[in-house]
């Protein structure tokens, strides 16, 4: 269980869809923080499995439930959050006669916090508006640990009043909430995020994958250089485990070659030039080739070796 202390805040009734390596607790701490919170996930026996260990003995006090169809979770909400997988499980969360949006109460605030396109949350943020919803787009950076200890760090795109209205419940699973502009821009955020994670990680294989021939002690010139102008959050907590050949931390090389996919394609959008994180991208395809897709993105090191 997470240590998280949780702002005060008033008690919403809020909806969470998608309850995967990410959602599921980020759900887990909207409930313990005191919201009223319904799921739906398209496997219904992870949504039986979450209500099941949320309403355990001495867990809470108020209610959480399940919903077999995003509309039906969404109907009573203020808020509904949503962490699924890409472009077309958002689509198909959102829009049609089972979707959220037919569900929602006007003025309702949809929060995504899938990491997709800029061009699907410009979509749906004026699909919302025809309907009279809200929509923010909202990905979040900090991985499994981060979603599982309520630390996570959330980049917002969309109208600035219903980024408000969102802001103090996400608290519940995060650590800083950042409103960063229009419609589109916290995926596009994210992206950025990508890129300087691609080429942290591949700079550090390099370091380890060269110190390890050089024949040094890499665990203790990770500790020397930690302390320099090479410390990095990839350093502190991925170092030591590359060095140890283990690969089992959370963020899945599929999905960053899925994450990048949505850099390099808004990169031909706006004329943007990657050529190292290109290259990073096809050195993730060597791993995935190597039966790595479910190895961490630090398995870049893998390459090296």
């Amino acid at each position: 269980m997470s240590n998280k202390i949780y702002e005060s805040v008033p008690s919403h009734r809020v909806a969470f869809l998608g309850l995967g390596v990410m959602g599921y607790p980020m759900a887990g701490h909207l409930a313990r923080a005191g919201h009223a919170v319904t799921v739906y996930n398209r496997t219904a026996a992870k949504s039986e499995a979450w209500c099941a260990e949320y309403t355990s003995a001495g867990v809470l006090n108020h209610a959480v439930k399940l919903a077999s169809t995003p509309r039906l979770a969404v109907c009573n909400a203020e808020l509904v959050f949503c962490c699924v997988g890409n472009d077309a499980d958002l689509r198909s969360v959102t829009l049609g006669a089972e979707g959220a949006f037919a569900g929602m109460l006007q003025n309702a605030v949809f929060v995504d916090h899938t990491t997709a396109s800029a061009d699907i949350a410009r979509e749906l943020a004026a699909k919302a508006q025809e309907l009279g919803l809200q929509f923010v787009d909202a990905p979040v950076s900090g991985g499994q640990a981060g979603a599982q200890n309520g630390l996570l760090t959330v980049m917002c795109g969309g109208d600035a009043a219903a980024f408000a209205r969102a802001q103090p419940v996400a608290m519940a699973f995060a650590k800083a909430v950042t409103h960063l502009g229009d419609s589109g821009a916290g995926q596009l955020a994210k992206m950025v995020n990508q890129i300087c994670i691609a080429g942290l990680v591949q700079g550090l294989s390099e370091a380890i994958a060269f110190g390890a021939k050089a024949g040094l002690d890499m665990n203790l010139v990770l500790d020397v250089i930690g302390k320099g102008a090479a410390q990095s959050w990839q350093l502190d907590n991925r170092g030591k485990s590359m060095v140890a050949d283990k690969f089992d931390f959370g963020f899945a090389v599929d999905w960053m070659r899925k994450d990048l996919g949505l850099v390099l394609d808004e990169a031909k959008r706006n004329g943007a030039r990657l050529p190292i994180t290109a290259l990073i991208d096809q050195f993730y395809a060597d791993v995935q080739s190597m039966g790595g897709k479910r190895w961490d993105t630090s398995s870049l090191i893998k390459r090296l070796r």
